[in-house]
């Protein structure tokens, strides 16, 4: 058959069904990578790779691997991640993983080898909903994950990555390690969710992406004094919390000047009671845009914003960097193909660019690598009830083995 063996999408339906039914519950998925529902839906993955038999390796960065020997190399690695936020979405992530898998699946049921060899790749935390990194696998990979900017990093239970990575047999140190598999690979492709509103709203089953918009992601420290509520005159308070509360709004504010997104996603207050002025804050800011310049305009005014609310109410300001990624964009000949290949499974030759982060804009560092979305109804994801209806997931799912095949035979 001219483009290869063809990937049965009501099976990869069926598969992705069966993980939200054995990692997810009445909140949504409960695969939090390092967790126990993430490493069950590593064993399900495992069980699956089985059935055409291939068996699965991890790298040094908890990346996970299987390989389907074609006739040449470098091979065309396909995947994404199965991990997610807690309560999350039953497609986000897993839908490439389950996609990549429907592909390799499709040349062993034809019996033939594919032209070149084939590389399912499940990204570890891509989600970074655990510990406030995002991407680490892959930029494991990328060679981007400097160990110790994460070394100090814990999550909300006080436990610190080292630990936890230890627990799922890792060590920090070693990640690095994962960049020894960027020399086998020729290619990346990954399809995912919009997680957006836009394709819905045009009626689209697929679009090729052209990339990533880059993000700043801080945390924003705030001091000033405790103090007790009841006796302490209003102009007489060096209230860190307030003083967090106008960055806030005008975080918003910049986002929209800027035709970006800025987000403060976390305020934590101590001693955080009734009784008391908050002496600390702490404020959890994401900016993101496509163009660099821009964001980095929007960094600036939301630092001089902190400056200026902390001044005027007696305190003092810290910024703390907990991740950046610039813009990045996808291979232009993936994305002609990719353009290509939802002309013809789905009808319709869209790009867009990405405002979510995704583990190809840490590969593209590295290697020619592209996308393809699929509408989230309501644009909701990072909550239970994303969804994407099954004709519109079908289509994608059926571009994204065309690409795939078109790019093998490449």
């Amino acid at each position: 058959m001219s483009d290869g063996a063809a990937i049965d999408a009501v099976r990869v339906i069926a598969d992705l069904r069966e993980l939200d039914r054995r990692t997810g519950d009445a909140d949504g998925a409960q695969r939090l990578c390092w967790d126990e529902g993430w490493r069950e839906a590593r064993a399900f993955l495992e069980e699956l790779l089985g059935e055409i038999g291939l068996e699965p390796e991890l790298d040094a960065a908890g990346n996970l691997w299987a390989t389907l020997e074609g006739g040449r190399e470098p091979a065309l690695a396909i995947g994404s991640h199965v991990d997610s936020v807690p309560g999350g979405g039953w497609l986000d992530g897993a839908l490439g993983v389950m996609a990549a898998l429907g592909v390799l699946r499709a040349w062993s049921a034809a019996g033939e080898r594919p032209p070149r060899t084939l590389t399912l790749v499940d990204w570890a935390d891509e989600e970074g909903a655990r510990f406030g990194r995002s991407l680490f696998g892959s930029s494991a990979f990328s060679g981007t994950l400097d160990p110790a900017a994460v070394r100090g990093l814990s999550d909300a239970d006080g436990r610190v990555l080292t630990e936890v990575l230890a627990e799922n047999g890792l060590k920090l140190d070693r990640v690095s390690q994962a960049e020894s598999r960027r020399e086998h690979l020729s290619a990346y492709l990954e399809l995912h969710i919009e997680q957006g509103p836009v394709l819905e709203a045009e009626g689209l089953a697929a679009a090729a992406v052209s990339g990533c918009s880059g993000v700043e992601r801080y945390r924003i420290r705030f001091d000033g004094q405790a103090a007790h509520a009841g006796t302490t005159p209003m102009d007489r308070r060096r209230d860190a919390g307030l003083a967090a509360a106008e960055v806030m709004l005008r975080v918003e504010e910049i986002g929209r000047s800027h035709s970006g997104v800025a987000t403060t996603g976390a305020l934590d207050l101590r001693p955080g009671v009734a009784t008391a002025v908050a002496g600390e804050a702490g404020l959890l800011v994401d900016l993101r845009h496509p163009d660099a310049a821009e964001l980095a305009a929007m960094l600036g005014e939301a630092f001089s914003a902190a400056d200026r609310s902390a001044s005027r109410r007696g305190c003092e300001y810290a910024p703390e960097l907990i991740w950046r990624i610039e813009p990045i964009q996808f291979d232009p000949n993936l994305i002609a193909a990719a353009r290509d290949a939802c002309r013809e499974a789905a009808g319709s030759d869209r790009i867009l660019a990405s405002g979510a982060l995704h583990d190809a804009a840490e590969v593209a560092r590295v290697l020619p690598a592209a996308m393809l979305f699929c509408p989230s109804a309501e644009g909701i994801s990072h909550a239970k009830e994303e969804d994407t209806p099954e004709p519109a997931l079908a289509a994608a799912i059926e571009a994204f083995g065309l690409l795939a095949n078109r790019v093998l035979a490449g």
